[in-house]
């Protein structure tokens, strides 16, 4: 998209206000284990206990999950504090392979990627306040549309405001956690297992990485405020480490609980593990008040979203002059308001889809996962090209194990990216087609650049 004469080059966005480092290692730490720790630590267990077939399987199942997404989180810790940027994995692709996949990971960024999740997110919480509250049939997906207009009203007021959100919810959804670990701890152990454990096949093995792995991810949103850091050479590191770790000790923590207090058995059946755990620890009002730490979880998750995706297509806007109204930085908020407003209107349109179809999370899961898979295996491939062609950039931090070290994540990512697709359905269709929207729209717009070095932004 670059090479057209000057004539053809929008003025650069030099006088343009740009982010400032205003988040600290706390607000770092709480905005990407408030990302990671979502709902699928109250749900996934189920899948991972029934497919491993035993409970020492479980858990080295979920110590191995945290060990990957460390690995993850190490090249992921490279890329930021060398190419700090508001634009993440966009900018990293940008300089790793050139403008047009960039282009295409910036539409499917704020077309899919991001809109997807965070309505999906938004029909998690408006499932579990329905179980609540009386809403009616469409009460789930009208609160989802609520929570997303809050939440992007939240952020069009500024970073203050999202990042206070995000600490305080954090520390709810952290404290939620350990409540249900505490019920548990209270109950009567399930009896032991009869019997030799169940042996585990390779396709219930990979199966169980699937749901572990997922349950996971978040952490690489991290990549979108590393250049609103303090001291990011330093931060960074440590959020992603320190957050990695904190994530793991709790899950592998309460999938124990979960295997004390129901049994292998009991897990793998349950449809609903951390509620069924509550009722036996707190009877009825378990049930009512494990709906609201979901709640709370999914709501912490969701601003996390609105929070990072934006910033992606704040990047985009910088670059192409097509988009160039998402390229605002509001300097007296610190937020990049029109990019803020844009995502939540297309979130809310897929609720609108979700409602329709009345499958509303399970088909954000699918209109997603391919596409998030396949740019996330790109973008710690970008790690590896850029050390080979811009060797002399300065690196505060180098990835340990290099290049073991991304060539092993790569290889986990190029899984679940076969997993996605290979089991997903209608809602996979859907968003590669709107991925591939993104060729046209990149023919229509090519050339057109917002400034002589795409990807960059004002010091």
């Amino acid at each position: 998209m670059a090479g057209l004469p000057a004539s053809s080059i929008a003025t650069a966005p030099s006088a343009l206000a740009a982010p400032r480092p205003t988040l600290s290692l706390r607000d770092t730490t709480a905005l990407i284990v408030g990302t990671v720790i979502g709902v699928g630590i109250f749900r996934t267990p189920s899948p991972v206990a029934a497919f491993a077939g035993s409970e020492a399987l479980v858990v080295l199942a979920w110590l191995a999950g945290g060990l990957i997404s460390l690995l993850g989180a190490l090249c992921y810790a490279e890329l930021t504090t060398s190419y700090p940027h508001p634009g993440g994995d966009y900018h990293f692709l940008h300089r790793a392979f050139g403008p047009r996949l960039s282009f295409l990971f910036g539409w499917a960024r704020i077309s899919v990627i991001q809109p997807g999740s965070i309505a999906l997110l938004a029909f998690v919480l408006g499932d579990y306040v329905a179980a609540l509250l009386p809403l009616g049939p469409f009460g789930p997906a009208i609160c989802a549309a609520l929570a997303i207009a809050l939440l992007t009203g939240i952020n069009v007021l500024g970073i203050r405001h999202s990042k206070a959100t995000q600490n305080v919810f954090t520390v709810l959804e952290v404290l939620g956690i350990l409540l249900v670990a505490g019920a548990g701890l209270v109950v009567d152990p399930a009896p032991p297992a009869s019997g030799a454990a169940a042996a585990v096949t390779p396709s219930g093995l990979g199966l169980v990485m699937v749901f572990v792995l997922l349950t996971y991810g978040g952490w690489n949103e991290a990549a979108y405020v590393s250049a609103e850091v303090r001291d990011p050479a330093r931060n960074m590191v440590r959020a992603l480490v320190v957050s990695i770790v904190l994530v793991t000790v709790l899950y592998v923590g309460l999938n124990l609980v979960y295997l004390r207090s129901l049994g292998l058995s009991g897990t793998a059946a349950s449809q609903a593990v951390a509620a069924d755990l509550m009722a036996r620890a707190m009877g009825p009002a378990g049930a009512g008040v494990m709906a609201l730490l979901v709640a709370i979880a999914a709501f912490t998750s969701a601003n996390a979203a609105v929070l990072t995706g934006a910033r992606s297509a704040f990047a985009l806007g910088r670059d192409v002059s097509a988009f160039r109204f998402l390229g605002h930085w509001n300097g007296s908020t610190g937020t990049p308001a029109n990019a803020v407003l844009v995502q939540g209107a297309i979130a809310g349109a897929l609720v609108l889809l979700g409602a329709l179809t009345r499958r509303g999370f399970e088909t954000m899961v699918e209109y997603t996962a391919p596409v998030f898979w396949f740019f996330f295996l790109l973008t710690v491939a970008s790690l590896i090209v850029l050390r080979r062609s811009d060797p002399n950039r300065l690196r505060p931090f180098r990835v340990p194990g290099y290049p073991v070290t991304p060539v092993v994540f790569c290889v986990v990512a190029a899984y679940l990216l076969y997993s996605s697709v290979r089991y997903a359905g209608v809602g996979a269709v859907v968003g590669l087609v709107v991925l591939a929207t993104g060729v046209l729209v990149m023919r229509l717009t090519a050339g057109r650049t917002a400034s002589q070095n795409p990807g960059e932004i004002p010091p």
